[in-house]
């Protein structure tokens, strides 16, 4: 785990693209926009194919995850999908189209399909996957892989790997368990069934259901909350509980003895109280 104090740098100001110079950049099957301060937003932008995992779109969500990482003004991102769905997961005439290929040449084709995606779980500051419909496989995977889960009434998720006859992949063995815990997982996985609403929610697998209009809404706004709060105390407390948290009371005690001095030091824990004592809303710079 990173040291606390690697987050302590100050954020240097940055002129994110603008939503247009974005997406021409990125390609047609990607969409990255700013619709607020310090909030990004990634829709995945295929529609016609479910936003299956294409080549291309792999190939802009890479360049966009790098573009996230480097701007120190973005605080929080949100990513959804365009049209009925999430994702349907891995793009199934790519999985298809070397049927005579050996494990070595599918292995090799898998893994960075897999890192790729991931990379989602580079950035420091907070995720929320808005499922807007269907997220499937690797899709699933995916929403797994950010911070919060919201999803729209009716959105359905699962991880059918073996009705296919596939192995789960993604990390989806360590997302999964981790998200739900191990015996949710083990149903999930191993009777490919679908889940949505109230279920979904008492698993744990999603965190809010709304109204499918309502839905990029309540993501937004939230990511908008998570913006405007200190963004040093921010990305500490995600790594905090990256992969599942500490393991022990005393790895907990000890962590946190540095990370609340960090924080403490800052100018941002001075402007928190003024905010508290002159009764307004408190201006976080990152420092």
């Amino acid at each position: 785990m990173p040291e606390p104090d690697d987050a302590t740098q100050p954020d240097a100001p940055a002129a994110p693209a603008s939503a247009s110079e974005t997406q021409a950049r990125r390609g047609p099957h990607l969409r990255l926009e700013r619709p607020s301060d310090g909030v990004a937003l990634l829709t995945l932008d295929n529609p016609d194919r479910r936003n299956a995992m294409s080549d291309e779109m792999t190939a802009a969500w890479v360049g966009a995850i790098d573009e996230l990482a480097a701007d120190r003004s973005v605080r929080a991102v949100v990513v959804t999908g365009e049209g009925s769905a999430f994702s349907s997961g891995g793009d199934l005439g790519w999985l298809a189209s070397e049927p005579d290929a050996g494990v070595d040449r599918l292995r090799d084709r898998m893994l960075p399909f897999y890192r790729s995606w991931l990379t989602i779980r580079r950035l420091e500051v907070p995720t929320i996957a808005a499922i807007n419909g269907p997220a499937i496989g690797a899709g699933l995977c995916l929403a797994l892989a950010c911070d919060l889960r919201y999803a729209a009434a009716g959105a359905k998720m699962g991880v059918p790997f073996t009705s296919l006859g596939l192995h789960p992949g993604m990390a989806g063995t360590l997302l999964l368990p981790e998200v739900v815990g191990l015996a949710a997982a083990r149903d999930l996985f191993l009777t490919g069934r679908l889940v949505q609403g109230d279920e979904a929610l008492r698993l744990g697998l999603v965190s809010r259901i709304t109204e499918r209009e309502q839905l990029l809404e309540t993501a937004l706004a939230s990511a908008a909350s998570i913006a405007a709060a200190a963004p040093i105390a921010t990305r500490l407390t995600k790594l905090a509980l990256a992969t599942g948290g500490h393991t022990d009371q005393e790895t907990a005690l000890q962590w946190e003895a540095l990370a609340q001095p960090v924080t403490m030091a800052t100018a941002d824990l001075q402007e928190g109280i003024r905010a508290v004592q002159e009764k307004r809303a408190p201006h976080f710079l990152g420092r």
